[in-house]
């Protein structure tokens, strides 16, 4: 990771990351604190890595969405081993999607290997692309501050995120979906006071 950022720079990160969404095995936890670590040590911009991973991340989601339309399901499960994306992973975001519908877009960033087939889920049920992107897109926000700032706040500890991460996953699913629930509400709240046109 640190020869390929250094080489590639901000771009880097952005068509990384897009590609770690799709399916391709980048791990995307560990890319985010790392860069969060090379901004503590000066290397990096804390506005430009924010943007260039906010971008990459919308950018990879955006393309899994379009796929979901575009191939359905059967392409889902023919190709998606082959992206490291089991048929375990796919039954678990069903039923996930199936509970919890949107929000699966918003927590799915936080889940190993639901963020690979949420969009993709989207796609398939046909769900309207704004409705898609009021979540995805505000999720892919989070997702990226979350570990690019405890990358900067834990400097040379950065590598610690991805163990907790990965422990405490369980525990964080609760509360993002509270954090999204207020989040809508919040978008309709101002929706409703902006003035008609």
């Amino acid at each position: 990771m640190h020869h390929f950022i250094e080489h590639f720079g901000y771009i880097g990160i952005m068509i990384a990351l897009a590609g770690g969404i799709i399916g391709l095995p980048v791990p995307d936890e560990v890319l985010l604190t790392y860069v969060g670590y090379n901004v503590s040590t000066g290397m990096m911009s804390y506005p430009l890595t924010l943007t260039c991973s906010f971008a990459g991340a919308l950018l990879g989601i955006t393309i899994s969405y379009y796929l979901g339309i575009r191939l359905g399901s059967p392409f889902l499960h023919k190709f998606g081993p082959k992206l490291h994306i089991t048929e375990k992973r796919i039954e678990q975001a069903k039923v996930l999607f199936t509970k919890m519908g949107p929000f699966v877009l918003f927590i799915g960033y936080f889940i190993p290997g639901i963020r690979h087939v949420s969009a993709f889920l989207a796609g398939i049920n046909e769900y309207r692309f704004k409705k898609f992107a009021i979540f995805a897109y505000t999720g892919a926000f989070f997702w990226v501050f979350t570990f690019i700032t405890l990358g900067r706040t834990l400097g040379r500890d950065w590598k610690m995120v991805k163990q907790y991460a990965e422990h405490y996953s369980s525990y964080l699913i609760p509360l993002l979906v509270v954090v999204a629930i207020i989040s809508f509400f919040f978008y309709l709240k101002n929706k409703k006071a902006l003035p008609n046109k």
